[in-house]
């Protein structure tokens, strides 16, 4: 009889940290860094601790051994590897970070970190794992404007709310999602906040346009009903808000979300990977000159997966 196969049972997460070289803004260069413990080289990365998300993990692991803080952009897959001498597997997911503060600072894990031109990167680096990480990032610019798409929090049961639905606000655990999305969506470098005219919506992002010191701009193109009723009007309605410049969040309704990054998707003729659109969900969108060139997304801000 065959064992059964292993799943990933360590969690881990990292990053592919790039930089505009201070000598020619032109070049674009990646932090690798060498670690004593195994002698390697790689990108920074490390386990999750009880409690956090793999995102939340890898702006701390970055942040650790980098001594650098990163805007991070989009994300860049897993890798998942067997653990010499044990018969466990390490998943560890990527994302792109262009680094916007701090400088380099030897500590207990990383004692050297190089930065190097992309073309120099691949010779450096210790583990295929690692190179094919490299290649996915080159797949596209690095540089891309982040705009993200999220679905407002919980907020109880339609059919029992008894009051006008659009005023029907977050319960509890909505209200714990819209606290849990200001880190998450300010790791991508959030600066404006948008949100259809519910209050549910509005209380989703409140928080965090508390936190930026900003207003939250009311959409009423983009509620389900007026959507529904006009759907043209909303998808231009996004459209210019992602052309604002920055990084806004725009928060809607399920009634809304899947058909508008359906047409986005297959206007800009990008694959969507499978998404449930829960609630507190989001979409981080990258542009290129415009134009959508992938879409990522995240289930929920509150953690489900920690290593035991």
């Amino acid at each position: 009889m065959k064992d059964k196969p292993v799943k990933a049972n360590i969690f881990a997460a990292g990053a592919v940290l790039w930089r505009k070289s201070p000598a020619d803004d032109r070049t674009v260069e990646i932090a690798v860094v060498h670690r004593p413990k195994y002698d390697d080289w790689s990108f920074p990365k490390g386990k999750l601790d009880p409690g956090e998300t793999f995102i939340g993990a890898a702006v701390r692991e970055v942040e650790e051994e980098t001594s650098v803080t990163g805007r991070f952009g989009r994300n860049l897959g897993t890798v998942t590897y067997p653990i010499p001498g044990h018969r466990k597997l390490k998943r560890v997911e990527y994302w792109a970070a262009e680094a916007v503060r701090g400088s380099f600072e030897p500590n207990n894990e990383v004692d050297v970190l190089l930065w190097l031109p992309i073309s120099e990167v691949a010779d450096q680096l210790s583990y295929p794992m690692d190179r094919m990480i490299l290649r996915r990032f080159c797949a596209l610019p690095p540089d891309t404007h982040t705009v993200l798409l999220v679905r407002h929090g919980k907020a109880g049961n339609r059919k029992r709310y008894k009051g006008d639905d659009t005023l029907r606000p977050l319960d509890p655990t909505g209200r714990k999602q819209s606290t849990a999305l200001v880190d998450q969506l300010t790791i991508f470098g959030a600066d404006a906040v948008f949100a259809a005219e519910r209050t549910r919506c509005i209380q989703t992002v409140e928080p965090l346009a508390r936190s930026l010191g900003v207003d939250v701009e009311i959409e009423p193109t983009l509620t389900e009903e007026a959507y529904a009723a006009d759907p043209a009007a909303g998808r231009k309605r996004a459209l210019e808000i992602a052309a604002t410049g920055g990084v806004p969040v725009i928060c809607s309704q399920g009634g809304v979300i899947p058909d508008l990054m359906d047409w986005w998707a297959d206007s800009a003729g990008v694959s969507l990977p499978p998404a449930r659109n829960r609630k507190a969900s989001t979409w981080a969108l990258s542009f290129v000159g415009g134009r959508l060139v992938a879409a990522d997304h995240l289930d929920s801000p509150l953690p489900k997966v920690s290593n035991s």
